[in-house]
């Protein structure tokens, strides 16, 4: 008996079935991926950025966007939601819906372990191909540690990072700030046990 491959959507079908869904899902290659729930420390650390871009950005002539907000690339075909996006450029729409951004200039993620490899890797090399990303920000959720990839002028991406509560992460492309004590307001982070230090070769008995 021979089992029939599953049609593939187009991009015109998946955005008809995602607009009336109440779960996201990403799109990629003719199909459809369910986007997993969030963890406490993942939607504390989100609602703080909302609150700490909208604090820097409300009197200026940008955007930004949190969580619901689809990005896509047309050179990959990938349709992904984002953590957060800022543009201060005018917004360019997919269509007139007006909830497919193809202009970010700034893409952060935060980071669960579930999308981590995934977020570091295949996702970023496919930001890499939006020409207006300027930044692109991951945001740990079980300590202390933002960073901050950028390119210059030749396309050489570089990496800078902020660790500790005190310090705080510049996004220069829209000139913002990101103190880690208010993105981690009220964020509890885990114990470290010997176990963790020994999975990462700074613990023997």
């Amino acid at each position: 008996m021979s089992i029939l491959p599953s049609p593939r959507l187009t991009p015109e079908q998946y955005l008809e079935i995602e607009r009336g869904c109440e779960q996201k899902h990403q799109f990629y290659r003719g199909e459809m991926f369910a986007m997993s729930g969030a963890s406490i420390a993942h939607n504390l650390v989100t609602f703080n950025l909302a609150g700490v871009l909208h604090a820097q950005l409300k009197d200026r002539d940008c955007q930004a966007f949190v969580n619901d907000m689809r990005v896509h690339i047309p050179s990959t075909g990938l349709y992904t939601y984002p953590d957060g996006i800022i543009t201060c450029e005018k917004p360019r729409f997919q269509d007139d819906h007006f909830d497919t951004l193809l202009n970010p200039q700034v893409i952060i993620e935060v980071l669960s372990p579930s999308t981590e490899n995934y977020d570091r890797s295949k996702k970023f090399k496919q930001y890499r191909e939006i020409d207006s990303l300027q930044d692109y920000v991951l945001i740990a959720q079980d300590s202390a540690i933002i960073e901050r990839f950028s390119h210059d002028e030749h396309g050489n991406w570089f990496m800078v990072d902020a660790q500790e509560l005190g310090a705080t992460m510049e996004l220069p492309a829209v000139d913002c700030k990101l103190p880690l004590a208010d993105i981690y307001a009220k964020v509890e982070f885990p114990e470290v046990t010997k176990e963790d230090l020994a999975k990462a070769g700074l613990f023997s008995e």
